[in-house]
């Protein structure tokens, strides 16, 4: 299973997430690259079994100026076999806490194979380090149940 974390982070705060999970999948067998955005090439989106895109949210719950070309590159691909993931950094004092983690959620949700959706307040925490292991097994679980349910389709 080949898997790409890609984010992008201004605080840092994200980038921690993004390498809390990254360690996460290092317990499996499994090949995972974690990207900044900046390094990421989204024609490469079908390269990869998963992906796990991290998000801090900007302004009034918006996205980031340089995650619009991912975001724009998950609607275009539309591979429901693509399973994704998104999680992200917030504030809580903000009405929209996380707001562009769930704007990444609601597209991911009807453009690919949506597992799971993490978010964390601030830096992550001790009780975030078990949220996060649930997050990537959230993943793992899923890609094993198209491989099964793809299995199940080429032998009827």
């Amino acid at each position: 299973m080949k898997i790409a974390i890609v984010y992008s982070s201004v605080t840092g705060n994200t980038r921690e997430l993004a390498d809390v999970i990254y360690r996460n999948f290092l317990g499996h067998s499994v090949d995972v690259m974690i990207y900044k955005i900046e390094d990421f090439r989204s024609s490469s989106l079908n390269h990869f079994d998963a992906v796990a895109v991290g998000t801090y949210t900007w302004g009034d719950g918006e996205i980031p100026r340089e995650m619009w070309k991912l975001y724009h590159a998950f609607e275009r691909l539309g591979n429901k076999d693509l399973v994704t993931a998104v999680f992200g950094t917030g504030d809580s004092f903000y009405p929209k806490y996380c707001g562009a983690v769930d704007l990444f959620r609601d597209m991911l949700y009807v453009h690919t194979n949506l597992a799971a959706t993490l978010k964390v307040e601030l830096l992550p925490q001790i009780q975030d380090f078990q949220r996060s292991q649930q997050f990537v097994k959230s993943i793992l679980q899923r890609h094993n149940d198209i491989e099964k349910y793809s299995n199940l389709k080429f032998k009827i």
